[in-house]
């Protein structure tokens, strides 16, 4: 089988945050935020197990996707892909918040959503959300797509990631 061909499946690049205990903002990078419907609006979210994200979702019940866009600074997907909030703050300051959730200083649009139901694959949670909110917080900038994370930007995929290969 040649794992690369799933690289050919379209993806975009998100932070999806949520709450640690104690009301400390969180998240993480994904490239697997899908909408499922629209009348109840509809997301999907796709999270590494080993994520402290996936933890503080399934807590708190509630999450928000960030769209990166092509000009969001690169630092942010370092912040938020390679290192982990338990070990490390992911907001310097305290965020903007979006429908009481944390917002990413930088992204083009923020979705938030409350769980309401999830299914576990051997290495992901997949959670899904009825939108609760969306804002367009940028509307000249366009949807950072992990082809040009990886074209342009030259960006790697960390392990957690769905779309890892190791090289």
């Amino acid at each position: 089988m040649n794992n690369w061909a799933l690289t050919k499946l379209s993806y975009g690049v998100y932070a999806v945050t949520s709450w640690a205990e104690g009301g400390r903002p969180t998240g993480c990078i994904a490239n697997s935020a899908m909408q499922v419907t629209s009348s109840p609006a509809t997301v999907a979210v796709s999270i590494n197990h080993d994520n402290f994200t996936n933890e503080c979702i399934a807590k708190s019940g509630r999450f928000a996707v960030n769209v990166l866009g092509e000009s969001s600074n690169p630092a942010i997907i370092g912040n938020f892909g390679f290192r982990s909030g338990r070990d490390s703050e992911k907001f310097a300051e305290k965020p903007a918040l979006q429908d009481f959730l944390p917002v990413v200083d930088g992204a083009i649009a923020c979705i938030t959503c409350k769980v309401i139901d999830r299914m576990e694959s051997a290495t992901h949670t997949v959670f899904l959300g009825e939108v609760t909110g969306a804002e367009i917080l940028n509307e000249t900038d366009e949807p950072m797509t992990y082809a040009y994370y990886h074209k342009v930007i030259k960006g790697k995929s960390p392990k957690n990631a769905p779309t890892y290969i190791a090289e």
